[in-house]
């Protein structure tokens, strides 16, 4: 079941962002070290990390074409 992002505003974006990095940094320490219950857990949380990096570009983009608009 993917997690839905869409409904999030850019500050909660922001702040999913770096819990996921810290949970990958974690997972990749952990991998290092020897340790790790499921190994594709890190392909998934790369991949939710890109998730959120793509709505932020997003709402970066939208922002952008706003001003923009107003000129």
């Amino acid at each position: 079941m993917k997690d839905s992002y869409k409904d999030l505003t850019l500050e909660e974006l922001i702040q999913k962002k770096d819990e996921l990095q810290k949970k990958y940094f974690d997972l990749r320490f952990n991998s290092v070290i020897g340790y790790l219950d499921n190994p594709l857990e890190k392909r998934v949380i790369k991949r939710k990390i890109a998730r959120v990096n793509t709505l932020i570009h997003n709402f970066d983009n939208a922002a952008e074409s706003a001003k923009a608009s107003r000129k």
